[in-house]
């Protein structure tokens, strides 16, 4: 019990510190164009991060806790999965580099994984309890075929979106800054699309919602209520709210004087920013989240028969066993309440990167790229896929640079990003394979 306690703790330090780690990349770009002071834009940032609890549910914390075949390994493994993580963050906030607290702390749980299977069962096979042979990297879970044709899952699929979720970002930023250019033209083209695009979303978005009937714990005894406020529908109003918003800024832009559009576009850029970090706070906390329960479950399958307080009561979810995961309220509240401190602690290293490094923002690039990431982190959050918020907003940053010209984007500093990134999934299990050997002669 001890240990799963102290693994708790850390994986809320680490909580803490991908708090202050990504902070940056919410609030970049609206200290940059100097809508808010860093400290109004940090308490912007951390409350939108904390009010993120109500909006998401736990597709993302479930994809986490199943990197590793919870069965296979014991709690050592994720001790230093979590100690490699800190490690690496640290020094990438040392060092002023956004790499990725979510891929950090993958790449830790995995590593740690693999090192348990090497030297428990050796490179050789071994018998499984299904009376089948497995091998040593069998125990990481690379790839789960989605369930009814739906989004496949595992390790490949993470390492997938290092590509993935950057190259979104920068399209959706890419295809609203174009958008928002051709608007600001007195032109009937840009605003018949606007009024259709407004269209197909309160279209789409109707279509998505989950009605009373099939939602599982009402929130409230009024049928509206509980439509409006479950989990589910919430992301949708909100994807429905920020096209919306936007389509209605385009409708006027043209009509606007130059200090006018300036005045709208850093109205706008508060509404962008806490989008993103509603989106930041839901996507990175599922991530601790997940930890602790696949924590909880080593506990249990390692000490068969324990009898666990209701505290610690968690059941990670079973779809081919019809098994609903449960979490106690506590775990949620505690991991989005270390985020949101975090990011009240600031990151300034990182935000002078992501904020003038990469290209020069102003108010109407940080709309773009604030809103292209926050969209791209709420589809990604509904696919239940755990997504860098840094390699997304680095590449909404570098979208709105390519609407400029391609020169416009300091190349050399995205290429070292880049290589960040790249690495930090194999130096984080090299870095927790190591850590593990190491604490496995004590513990």
């Amino acid at each position: 019990m001890t240990i799963l306690i102290i693994i708790i703790v850390l994986a809320l330090i680490f909580d803490y510190i991908n708090g202050f780690h990504d902070a940056a990349n919410a609030i970049a770009t609206v200290v940059a164009t100097k809508v808010l002071t860093p400290f109004q834009a940090v308490l912007w940032a951390a409350f939108f991060n904390f009010l993120a609890y109500w909006v998401f549910g736990f597709g993302v914390a479930d994809t986490v806790a199943k990197t590793a075949h919870t069965m296979e390994i014991n709690l050592v493994v994720i001790l230093a999965g979590v100690i490699a993580a800190i490690c690496w963050n640290l020094l990438t906030w040392w060092l002023g580099i956004p790499s990725s607290s979510s891929h950090t702390l993958i790449g830790g749980f995995a590593g740690a994984a693999v090192a348990h299977a090497i030297a428990v069962h050796g490179f050789s096979g071994y018998i499984g309890e299904d009376g089948t042979t497995h091998y040593w990297y069998e125990i990481v879970s690379w790839y789960k075929a989605g369930k009814d044709g739906g989004m496949p899952s595992g390790v490949i699929i993470i390492i997938a979106f290092i590509v993935l979720a950057p190259l979104v970002g920068a399209l959706a930023s890419y295809l609203i800054s174009i958008w928002l250019l051709n608007a600001s033209r007195k032109n009937i083209a840009p605003k018949i699309f606007t009024v259709a695009l407004m269209i197909a979303t309160v279209w789409l978005v109707s279509n998505l919602m989950v009605p009373y009937a099939e939602i599982e714990k009402p929130r409230f005894d009024s049928h509206f209520w509980s439509v409006a406020f479950d989990a589910h529908n919430i992301k949708w109003f909100l994807v429905a709210f920020i096209i919306l918003t936007v389509s209605a800024f385009c409708l006027i832009f043209s009509s606007l004087n130059l200090h006018q559009a300036d005045a709208a576009l850093k109205k706008m850029q508060l509404l962008s920013s806490a989008a993103f970090s509603l989106g930041h706070g839901g996507n990175d906390s599922q991530k601790v989240m997940g930890i602790i329960a696949a924590a909880v479950a080593v506990y249990i399958n390692t000490n068969p028969g324990v009898h666990m307080d209701s505290w610690l009561d968690v059941v990670l979810p079973n779809d081919d066993k019809g098994i609903k995961g449960v979490m106690p309220g506590w775990i949620p509240l505690a991991c989005y309440s270390a985020i949101a401190a975090g990011t009240l602690s600031g990151g300034w290293k990182i935000v002078k990167t992501m904020g003038s490094k990469i290209t020069k923002v102003s108010s109407f690039e940080g709309v773009a790229a604030e809103t292209a990431g926050a969209l791209t982190l709420y589809f990604t959050e509904h696919l239940k896929i755990p997504v860098s918020t840094t390699h997304t907003i680095t590449g909404s940053i570098i979208g709105v640079g390519l609407t400029k010209r391609v020169s416009a984007v300091r190349w050399g500093v995205t290429v070292s990003l880049i290589w960040a990134w790249v690495l930090t999934i194999p130096i984080s299990a090299l870095l927790a394979g190591l850590v593990y050997f190491i604490l496995s002669v004590f513990i």
